[in-house]
């Protein structure tokens, strides 16, 4: 069972790095892709229930509507998830762009 956060780790990176080219956000989202279907089979579970609602949630009310709702609010495991992404992505952009300014705009 592997979580599926692509629509949703898009649009939390534009939400949290405004400034990152798409370029960038693609292959950053390629990234958290290839960690994600990586996981240990037991957390992958949890993560793909989780990725579910979130996907479920994207498709009725739009996934940066949701993207938003999750970062700015501690819900609990769903919020769980987006610092999962969320951290996944930073790492990857400050480790391949190392003079990445903090909106995510090359620097």
């Amino acid at each position: 069972m592997t979580p599926q956060p692509a629509r949703f780790a898009e649009a939390l990176l534009q939400i949290e790095l405004p400034g990152l080219p798409a370029r960038r956000r693609d292959e950053t989202v390629h990234f958290i892709e290839r960690r994600m279907a990586s996981l240990p089979e037991p957390m992958a579970v949890g993560v793909a229930i989780a990725a579910a609602a979130v996907r479920t949630a994207g498709a009725v009310a739009g996934h940066r509507r949701v993207a938003g709702l999750i970062a700015a609010r501690p819900l609990p495991v769903l919020g769980d998830y987006a610092r999962l992404v969320r951290s996944l992505g930073f790492a990857f952009v400050w480790e391949t762009w190392p003079d990445t300014k903090p909106d995510g705009a090359p620097g």
